[in-house]
């Protein structure tokens, strides 16, 4: 019995393997928090990524504006290659806005056919960019997929 005592005695005041438990016990969060950091930048690193996509084809829109017509197949083709999407998460549409009302309508008719329309219709682009990113942490059953949605509308004039 006083060995017992004795050698659970030296158990408690040794420090021999401290350092093991406590990885053990660390290691598992570091990783976790590490892998959550990788995988928010990448979401965020995407969002930016399209955002950007969305203000080159405004420029584009506007600078194609500036000599001749804005063609929406052309811009479509532009943000397909650029960011790496298919043609169902890129629309790019011809929008109006009759005189002063606040809804835009597709079709350029929708205002009226008075001789004096070219001076109360502007002409809008409006672009749409969606895509998804599934996260690691998804194969875990944490959360979902998430899902890009970025819409731009631009006066041309």
């Amino acid at each position: 019995m006083i060995r017992l005592k004795s050698a659970l005695r030296r158990l408690a005041r040794s420090t021999k393997g401290s350092m093991a438990i406590e990885t053990a016990l660390i290691a598992p969060v570091l990783v976790l928090m590490s892998l959550g950091s990788f995988e928010i930048s990448r979401m965020v690193a995407r969002q930016h990524e399209l955002q950007s996509g969305a203000l080159e084809a405004e420029a584009i829109a506007l600078a194609a504006n500036a000599g001749a017509s804005t063609n929406t197949t052309t811009l479509k083709s532009i943000l397909m290659s650029s960011l790496g999407l298919t043609a169902s998460q890129v629309t790019v549409l011809k929008m109006y806005r009759c005189d002063r009302d606040d809804t835009l309508v597709t079709d350029r008719d929708d205002c009226g056919d008075d001789s004096d329309r070219e001076d109360r219709v502007s002409t809008y682009v409006r672009l749409t960019l969606t895509d998804s990113y599934t996260p690691i942490w998804r194969r875990l059953g944490i959360a979902g997929n998430y899902t890009y949605n970025v819409v731009r509308t631009v006066q041309l004039s």
